[in-house]
């Protein structure tokens, strides 16, 4: 039988291949057994007997995967308000930036002249705080 990747399968599936492997071990199967029967690997069988004897069928549960809403960020949320206001409402050349259309390079240079202190586009990108203030209105 060939080997499912855990990383493809949502959640409850593989909280429901987890109990499969746990329903063989109380059978007394081994773990090359339980690999043949289930096709999984013999590290993912035993990570699931180890979480069992550690946890009991509760420790089973596979946890949300992935980064939570809004971690790792560097702008706040009102920063990034702003810059999409400007993405929005400007084009990069009226913002004095060698860039004809907004592409993944000038996005990026904008969020670097982001002042992070007071939330304004610092005069790195070509226009004054001033002209930033009377954008905000």
């Amino acid at each position: 039988m060939r080997e499912h990747d855990a990383r493809t399968q949502s959640l409850a599936e593989l909280h429901e291949r987890r109990k499969q492997v746990i329903r063989l071990h109380k059978k007394q199967y081994g773990v090359m057994q339980i690999v043949e029967l289930t096709g999984l690997s013999w590290p993912a069988v035993r990570a699931a007997i180890g979480l069992y004897e550690a946890g009991g069928m509760a420790a089973l549960k596979p946890k949300p995967r992935g980064k939570k809403s809004g971690e790792g960020r560097i702008l706040t949320p009102d920063q990034e308000v702003h810059i999409q206001k400007l993405i929005v409402e400007k084009r990069p050349e009226q913002l004095k930036m060698d860039f004809a259309l907004w592409t993944r390079a000038a996005v990026g240079r904008l969020n670097q002249a982001v002042d992070p202190r007071r939330g304004q586009v610092s005069e790195a990108v070509g226009f004054h705080a001033a002209e930033t203030d009377q954008a905000r209105l």
